[in-house]
């Protein structure tokens, strides 16, 4: 029974692809968090599998593997499997929905570029709203100069449609004045023919 046991976990060690442990890094060499992520997985379930060793399965089903220890073994198998598979696509599904994969990868670059920075690091200074203003002021201050942009943008939109109006305006004016200039016309010359008429009209 003992050597059944040794023989799943050397399998399933075999199996599993070897990633390096943080111990076991040389100095100077960076995992990435990815890399971590999924090391502490297979450390987690390494820890699992030892837990739920065969010794304890059998023990609870002592009945069952004194009647059929080979059945035992296969079903102790296939739990392992099916619970190692269920972990790792578990974590799967969480790396999707939470996009993990690329804010690590992003979280190592923003270290790579600090560890270039020779300027002093910043740290708290111990007063909250101090250090809120700090971290908060540079952000407000290109949002103030984001909106001073959009509204100088807008400002020139607003005098451009104000010089349009009046442009429309002054046009209604003339179109308004050449109506009444052309009205006025109309009506001296239908005066005209209507004295025209009654001068024709006149006897003799």
């Amino acid at each position: 029974m003992a050597e059944a046991e040794n023989v799943n976990q050397a399998a399933a060690e075999a199996e599993r692809p070897e990633e390096p442990s943080p111990g076991s890094v040389p100095p100077g060499l960076t995992i990435s968090r990815v890399t971590l992520l999924d090391t502490m997985v297979d450390t987690f379930l390494q820890k699992l599998v030892a837990a739920g060793s065969f010794q304890r399965f059998s023990d609870c089903y002592k009945r069952f593997y004194q009647l059929q220890p080979e059945m035992t073994q296969r079903v102790y198998d296939t739990f392992i499997t099916q619970l190692q598979a269920s972990v790792r696509e578990e974590i799967s599904e969480i790396k999707k929905e939470g996009n993990l994969e690329a804010v690590l990868n992003s979280l190592d670059e923003i270290v790579e570029e600090g560890k270039g920075s020779k300027g002093p690091a910043w740290r708290p200074s111990g007063i909250p709203e101090k250090d809120v203003c700090s971290a908060m002021a540079p952000y407000f201050l290109q949002q103030r100069d984001t909106l001073r942009r959009h509204v100088q943008r807008q400002e020139a939109k607003n005098q451009e449609l104000a010089s349009a109006v009046l442009a429309g305006r002054r046009l209604v004016e003339e179109l308004q004045l050449q109506v009444q200039a052309r009205q006025q016309a109309w009506q001296a010359l239908h005066r005209e023919r209507r004295e025209l008429a009654a001068v024709l009209r006149e006897p003799e």
